[in-house]
């Protein structure tokens, strides 16, 4: 299932990983780990924000992509399932189809 993983990194957390030269490796290996088909960085609600949109094979991997963004950035996670344009097209077509 294409899934869309928002982490919201605590600015504290995330300085001193900055300082200390971990968060790219930290971003590294989420993304090796995740195999994101697209990841885009920002800022929200006044905080580094990384967007990784991936393939989620089983729901018991939550816990693995999850716990570094929470154990080393303090961040707040949210996921939510996604659909391109194409998956949209055929779930409209569905329910014009019922009637």
């Amino acid at each position: 299932m294409r899934m869309l993983l928002k982490v919201e990194m605590d600015t504290a957390a995330s300085n001193e990983a900055i300082r200390e030269g971990s968060i790219q490796g930290l971003m590294q290996e989420a993304v090796g780990r995740i195999r994101p088909e697209a990841a885009y960085f920002t800022v929200e609600n006044g905080c580094r924000t990384g967007y990784f949109f991936f393939d989620l094979a089983e729901t018991s991997d939550l816990p693995a992509i999850a716990e570094p963004f929470f154990m080393r950035l303090g961040a707040r996670i949210h996921y939510s399932p996604v659909m391109n344009s194409d998956e949209l097209a055929k779930g409209l077509a569905a329910i014009t189809t019922r009637g």
